[in-house]
């Protein structure tokens, strides 16, 4: 049987041939389609390791500033606590000498 369309006369060889192309194509296009889906599973797992590491980086960071930091804060309360002794000391022994007395007082410490 012959099929004219579009003034083209079609036969049952161009049916075969046909549907060996549509075979073809779906298989090339299924093909390509698991290429793609390749690609971009890759492409999330670089970002995936990416966005880890600059995670990582912000981490340590924090955690070293932090461990950089701790041994200041304490040596600063140290040091507090020493100036609030000799401020103490000072103020009893002003209690006893009036020119101490008089030199804090002008400082504004007593």
């Amino acid at each position: 049987m012959i099929i004219i369309l579009f003034g083209y006369a079609f036969t049952p060889a161009h049916r075969v041939t046909h549907t060996r192309l549509e075979t073809k194509l779906e298989e090339g296009h299924k093909s390509l389609q698991n290429q793609i889906n390749g690609l971009r599973n890759l492409i999330l797992g670089g970002f995936a390791v990416v966005f880890a590491g600059i995670f990582s980086l912000i981490g340590f960071v924090i955690w070293d500033r932090r461990s950089a930091i701790s041994p200041v804060i304490n040596k600063t309360r140290e040091i507090e606590k020493q100036e609030r002794l000799i401020l103490k000391a000072m103020r009893e022994y002003a209690l006893k000498e009036p020119k101490m007395s008089e030199v804090l007082k002008s400082l504004g410490l007593l």
